[in-house]
């Protein structure tokens, strides 16, 4: 197989996208970056990166955005990393469906499909690397991340599911299970917490109060919060390595959590989480 691979790249406008589109740049790759806006998407062209338009809350939009892929990489698409997500904050009863059916259509749905519409090609050419990016949130629970909890959830069951469907095909599924991770992920969900609850109406009003200050931190947040460049570190081995591990581990929160989660019964592992 050729050193030089073809990847496409979800959520590449800040965070963990962006800084692993540069990095895979830099080693030689040719990246696909894409970002849901046109002013993200115009500013990786400006950067030298081969930049596409993808949301992937929009059907219309993924495949517009594979058949592109295609037609530039003349159909050989050596990995794919789900990276494109966000986090709705919010108590599990202050979700309205339409709040959780969004979270979804991003986090999972739109996962999905394009996944699924990358995976005859890779077929094809009889290898590829799939690498999602879950959380140790995909691995435990915490309050007032209900929505995102269960994204991440239901992605690691699709991710685990299909590696098992996928044996002998040479194509590789890989999960990356970041902790505090600096980007600007609170900020956005932030902004999604003051779109879609209501606080002033909420059993949990106070239990809000302490987390907008959370969500509006500057810098790290949470201790044990490390920058983006050490998911890319593991992007990196899933991608390049001849045996990718099944999931990598980033932060010593996850860690801590994956080896607590199976050692602990699950009342003290509760008890220990709710005060997080």
């Amino acid at each position: 197989m050729d050193s030089t691979k073809n990847i496409l790249i979800t959520g590449c406008s800040t965070g963990i996208g962006y800084t692993t589109a540069v990095e895979l740049k830099k080693r030689g790759h040719q990246v696909l970056a894409t970002a849901r806006k046109t002013e993200d998407v115009l500013r990786l062209q400006q950067q030298g990166f081969t930049a596409i338009e993808l949301d992937l809350a929009d059907s219309d939009s993924i495949r517009q955005a594979v058949a592109l892929a295609v037609e530039l990489t003349g159909g050989k698409i050596d990995a794919l990393f789900n990276n494109g997500a966000f986090g709705q904050p919010g108590a599990v009863e202050d979700l309205s469906r339409d709040v959780l059916r969004f979270q979804f259509e991003t986090n999972v749905f739109g996962t999905h499909e394009l996944t699924n519409l990358i995976i005859p090609l890779m077929r094809k050419q009889g290898h590829g690397r799939i690498i999602y990016n879950s959380s140790v949130l995909g691995l435990v629970a915490m309050k007032y991340r209900g929505a995102y909890n269960a994204s991440k959830f239901a992605l690691e069951g699709l991710a685990d599911t299909l590696r098992l469907e996928l044996y002998g095909t040479g194509i590789h599924i890989s999960l990356i299970e970041p902790g505090p991770i600096l980007s600007d992920f609170r900020k956005n969900s932030f902004a999604l917490y003051q779109k879609n609850i209501d606080p002033t109406h909420s059993h949990h009003k106070q239990a809000y109060q302490a987390m907008e200050g959370r969500l509006q931190t500057e810098g790290a947040a949470v201790p044990f919060t490390l920058p983006a460049e050490a998911v890319t570190e593991k992007v990196i081995h899933a991608l390049e390595a001849r045996r990718p591990q099944l999931r990598y581990y980033v932060t010593f929160p996850t860690y801590l959590f994956a080896y607590l989660k199976r050692i602990l019964p699950i009342s003290w592992l509760d008890a220990l989480l709710g005060k997080v």
